[in-house]
């Protein structure tokens, strides 16, 4: 899906995508990540389902300015503001690493209501970040000045470990197109410099609180968020549900992409239309 429209927020271009009819969708990417990689759910659903996508600031089709902050509050503030921008009072969310985090944000902290949450191998308990996470937040301005063909390497390897079966060349390229241009290397990195684990232990205390039916699926294999988390998760959050995908990673959208279709559809028609 091209995203052809824009949303200006706080001297950011937020770019989004909307199409279908029915009750409203949205779809939160995580990182590295773009909604390029929700784009293949949303069209499946859209005879049946307003679908929305955007892609957060500093990621995808949307601006990487330098002087812009892109962590995960500024993120949880951009989603707000758009979903107002949007006029939607009560969408059902689908988010995936990065999304559940400014999903959680924006619903516990910024009191946004939502008729209902898929989370999708998400950040939202620490620990979390890795050692290569600790290494480019010490040292985010050498990376950035990364020969383009080093940072090509370094970002396909770092991708690949985030798919249980293998990627495919046309998927990985997707993955790493929007950080292979001038303004896409420093992004990769400066988004990663200002990933900060004070951003979930902000509504960790609080994750007893979510009011929106919440379904959580998570890859069995994800080494990127180890499983444990997601039965956390579970205990965490009153009434919700758990499903878990065999032979699947972090990137469960390509590891096993009809089994994550058909738990969504399951259950967006069980919250949308038979509540």
């Amino acid at each position: 899906m091209i995203m052809d429209q824009t949303f200006v927020w706080r001297d950011r271009e937020i770019a989004w995508h909307s199409r279908g009819s029915g009750p409203a969708v949205v779809f939160c990417h995580g990182t590295p990540w773009s909604s390029a990689l929700w784009a293949p759910f949303a069209r499946a659903l859209a005879d049946d389902f307003t679908v929305y996508l955007w892609d957060m600031p500093g990621y995808g089709a949307s601006s990487k300015s330098a002087e812009h902050d892109v962590d995960l509050n500024v993120q949880g503030q951009a989603f707000t503001a758009l979903l107002d921008h949007w006029g939607l009072q009560r969408p059902h969310v689908v988010a995936h690493d990065y999304g559940g985090a400014v999903t959680l944000r924006a619903h516990l902290l910024h009191k946004v209501t939502f008729g209902s949450l898929c989370l999708v191998d998400v950040v939202a308990l620490r620990p979390w970040g890795s050692d290569y996470f600790t290494l480019v937040k010490d040292n985010a301005e050498v990376f950035a000045q990364l020969p383009a063909a080093i940072h090509r390497g370094a970002l396909e390897a770092y991708i690949a470990g985030a798919s249980h079966v293998g990627l495919r060349p046309t998927d990985m390229a997707m993955l790493m197109a929007p950080w292979c241009d001038d303004a896409g290397q420093p992004a990769f990195y400066r988004q990663i410099a200002q990933a900060d684990e004070r951003f979930t232990a902000d509504f960790e205390g609080l994750l007893g609180e979510v009011s929106a039916p919440t379904h959580i699926v998570w890859g069995e294999n994800d080494r990127w968020i180890p499983i444990d988390r997601a039965h956390r998760l579970h205990e965490a959050i009153p009434g919700s549900s758990l499903s878990l995908v065999p032979d699947a990673g972090h990137l469960v959208q390509l590891d096993q992409p009809v089994v994550i279709a058909s738990e969504i559809r399951r259950w967006l028609t069980h919250v949308a239309f038979l509540e």
